[in-house]
């Protein structure tokens, strides 16, 4: 589930969809593709995926992943 409004951002590799999941609903454990350290369940964390993909809308989103906050600012 995820909470929170949904934007289109543009980082250096293109144009990303980015969510945000709060704390409250953030109930299981994921592993950041930044840092490759997890994100432990009640972390409020952000979720990204491509928004310019070439293979199509539900690849994209079937390829999401969960990022902590500071390593998503962070992402070139």
């Amino acid at each position: 589930m995820f909470v929170g409004r949904l934007t289109t951002v543009r980082k250096r590799d293109g144009l990303w969809n980015v969510q945000p999941l709060t704390a409250a609903n953030a109930t299981k454990v994921y592993i950041c593709p930044s840092c490759g350290l997890d994100i432990e369940p009640g972390v409020a964390h952000t979720v990204a995926w491509r928004a310019d993909g070439i293979m199509g809308e539900a690849d994209d989103l079937a390829a999401r992943r969960h990022w902590h906050l500071h390593c998503w600012r962070i992402k070139a």
